[in-house]
């Protein structure tokens, strides 16, 4: 009876399999509490009923329902092949993993926001190019200036005359002889860059919501120390290295995990408190002072500097190179103010991690994006007003000044800012020890970067390429540095937040004024 029981109840399982969808039924042979030589012998039960009723049908039937699945079958192969080809081609993948492993999520999330930052200038750059460039080649006219090599760094003189630039762009319609289909430059131009800032705009929304279900909503599906202790080990992993890499990576998760969950709450007499609120506020009048000074030493800068370049030969090379007073000094402003930022960190004693970060990306957002308001105010109210044959031009040699100098002294900061204060800390004042890895002023520069990028798509169609290139450099060098130079941070905390906190910085203020930017320009 009981073996009656047995294979009666197989029967009627397979039977409810063999009528559910392929979806369902794997679903179905997920949850199913059988070992695995079981779950294999149902299966090739139920896929048998199914051979079985599909020879049932009409020849006619059966010859294309086996067309189709052929067809799903070299979908399915050519969709995982692809998959395959670009996880090859995902050279950073095991980059990621060996600093996740040494130095927790916190650092990793910097890495991951600059690759995601990457892929944005590399599609920014496909499309300016193929829908906007490429057509100007056609009606492009000779380049009769020549390159003396000073253009790399001003980005006048030869450039001026190339399809870096708006003023190079035709507005009338391409095509190359009478019978060929014509090409509306005025329109291409405006139309991609508007449908990219709207893609964009999707890709930012898309990113925040998945980010925000993954690390606010469903946190019980991605975290917890049993799952990880238990369950989280990848048993194909064969290879020495990469399960000493596997270890230190989960015992690093672990390790925020537990300091997340045993965070102590201080108790404060009242006179601390006092003092601690006194420290905040007297911290964030500075801070901001500081940053109301930058701004307007900017600005004045900038208008003398541009009257200086009016009354001298605006041809002459000498006088656009004197152009690059304006981002050197605004370079020196973004990098020194910081350290003052840290050092008041430092005094406010903040106990959390996290939030000692906040506050530091808070006050370098302000100061950072309030540089960026000045200068745009200036381009289109200074700028826009001047004599210059194209002022668009004009704007577009600036913004690649200042990009080209934020890059150089990017790479500058890694080499006197970790690399000297490592040497620093450990031969001359042992007691400053080795650096740690400053998170907060490293994703306000790549905010920074990419703002200014996003703002000369409109005046230098080509700027995401640049902007790509100086994205991969930095990746490397901020690699190098960080393995060479850096520390792991003292207290382990769970980041898993802040690469959500990053887009909605990269969304707003800086894309949301970027459009506001580009719509009073399109406008005038």
């Amino acid at each position: 009876i009981w073996i009656y029981h047995y294979f009666y109840a197989e029967e009627k399982l397979v039977g409810n399999l063999v009528s559910l969808s392929k979806h369902d039924r794997i679903k179905a042979f997920q949850k199913m509490p059988e070992s695995m030589r079981r779950k294999r012998e149902i299966r090739n039960k139920v896929l048998r009923e199914i051979t079985k009723k599909s020879k049932g049908r009409g020849i006619h039937c059966g010859c294309c329902t086996q067309c189709l699945r052929r067809a799903k079958v070299s979908l399915r192969r050519f969709r995982n092949g692809l998959a395959e080809c670009f996880h090859r081609l995902n050279f950073w993948h095991k980059i990621l993993k060996v600093i996740g492993g040494e130095f927790g999520t916190s650092v990793l999330s910097y890495f991951i926001f600059l690759k995601w930052l990457l892929n944005f200038n590399i599609f920014s750059f496909l499309i300016n190019f193929g829908f906007i460039t490429v057509p100007q080649f056609v009606a492009a006219e000779p380049n009769n200036l020549s390159f003396t090599g000073l253009e790399l760094l001003t980005g006048a003189g030869y450039f001026q005359q190339t399809v870096l630039y708006y003023g190079f762009y035709t507005n009338a319609t391409i095509s190359k002889t009478k019978i060929d289909a014509s090409y509306n430059m005025q329109l291409a131009y405006i139309f991609t860059v508007g449908m990219y800032f709207v893609i964009c705009l999707l890709i930012l929304f898309f990113s925040i919501a998945k980010s925000i279900c993954r690390n606010f909503i469903n946190l019980q599906v991605y975290s917890g120390n049993a799952s990880k202790l238990l369950c989280t080990w990848d048993f194909n992993i064969t290879n020495e290295k990469a399960v000493k890499l596997k270890q230190r990576n989960l015992s690093t998760q672990i390790k925020e995990d537990l300091a997340e969950e045993n965070k102590e709450a201080l108790n404060f007499s009242l006179t601390e408190r006092i003092v601690r609120i006194l420290i905040h506020l007297a911290s964030w009048a500075a801070s901001l002072g500081t940053a109301v000074a930058a701004c307007a030493g900017v600005y004045f800068l900038s208008v003398n500097n541009l009257e200086l370049f009016m009354k001298g030969h605006k041809k002459d090379l000498e006088s656009q190179a004197a152009m690059l007073v304006l981002p050197v000094i605004t370079s020196l402003l973004n990098a020194f103010i910081p350290f003052f930022y840290s050092w008041l960190g430092n005094m406010e004693k903040l106990q959390n991690p996290k939030s000692k970060i906040y506050v530091t990306i808070a006050r370098n957002l302000i100061l950072k994006i309030s540089i960026i308001g000045i200068l745009c105010y200036y381009w289109l109210t200074v700028v826009a007003a001047s004599e210059s044959q194209c002022w668009e031009t004009l704007i577009g040699q600036d913004i690649y000044r200042f990009v080209l100098v934020d890059f150089i002294f990017c790479l500058l900061g890694s080499f006197f800012g970790e690399f000297l204060r490592r040497i620093i800390g450990t031969t001359v004042c042992v007691s400053l020890g080795v650096p740690e890895f400053d998170i907060g002023r490293s994703v306000l520069d790549l905010i920074y970067a990419q703002t200014l990028t996003w703002i000369g798509i409109l005046f230098s169609p080509l700027l995401p390429g640049i902007q790509m290139v100086s994205f991969a450099i930095v990746f490397y060098v901020k690699k190098v540095s960080l393995m060479q130079n850096c520390q792991p941070p003292r207290k382990a905390w769970r980041a898993a937040q802040m690469t959500t906190f990053f887009m909605f910085l990269l969304f707003f203020p800086s894309l949301a004024g970027v459009l506001s930017v580009i719509a009073v320009t399109v406008w005038r």
